[in-house]
């Protein structure tokens, strides 16, 4: 009787009463429980009909195989958990930090407020529209000449009229871009400070001061 696929299969994975002891085998141990069986069936096989050694070469092969999905499976936990250890270690030196993120909330301070904008490609000119919490544009700002990629743009917290606005109330931007007449796509991202890090079971994610939290993977910016 021939050793299956399968059957090794059950050997590297037993069913749930024995999983808990089965994650402690190395591939030694599975191959050293193999190689007992392939004894044992060669022990009481039919004289009159061998095993071919094309069967068992074939069978040495299944637990090579089988071994060698197990060490593989080994070395990949490994780097999962040496990859989480160099995420932990970056996002914690985030900390404290200055970050763009997708987001259209502009954070005034006694400075001014940062925000920026994404764009697929150079635009000639964008306009940004600042506005209140009531959704009225307090201030509009032109620039010219952006190039693709992130820019960065500073509000000193004047208004239209070139008074000063309140610096303990919420503000928003929208965008538009053009070039030769036509639109360029565009996205906003909010500047925003990370004051703790999550590590849970799937993505990291960053705890900011005013944008709440924000998976790690969608940082564009750290400052």
């Amino acid at each position: 009787m021939a050793i299956s696929f399968e059957d090794l299969q059950a050997i590297a994975r037993p069913d749930s009463v024995a999983q808990a002891a089965a994650k402690k085998q190395s591939a030694a141990d599975i191959g050293d429980r193999f190689l007992k069986l392939l004894v044992t069936q060669m022990r009481n096989q039919d004289p009159l009909n061998p095993l071919e050694n094309a069967e068992v070469t074939s069978q040495l092969a299944q637990i090579s195989t089988v071994t060698g999905v197990d060490k593989l499976n080994a070395t990949m936990d490994a780097l999962s958990q040496a990859i989480t250890s160099t995420q932990t270690l970056q996002a914690t030196s985030m900390v404290g930090r200055g970050v763009l993120v997708p987001g259209r909330k502009l954070e005034l301070d006694a400075s001014g407020a940062i925000g920026a904008v994404d764009l697929k490609e150079a635009a000639a000119f964008v306009n940004i529209a600042i506005k209140n919490a009531s959704g009225l544009t307090v201030r509009d700002m032109l620039l010219e000449d952006l190039p693709a990629g992130i820019s960065t743009f500073k509000w000193d917290g004047k208004g239209n009229d070139k008074a000063d606005l309140p610096r303990d109330k919420p503000y928003t931007f929208e965008i538009s871009a053009h070039s030769n007449g036509r639109a360029v796509e565009a996205a906003r991202l909010a500047r925003t400070e990370v004051q703790s890090v999550s590590l849970g079971a799937g993505e990291m994610q960053i705890n900011t001061r005013t944008l709440g939290q924000i998976p790690m993977g969608e940082v564009k910016q750290i400052f």
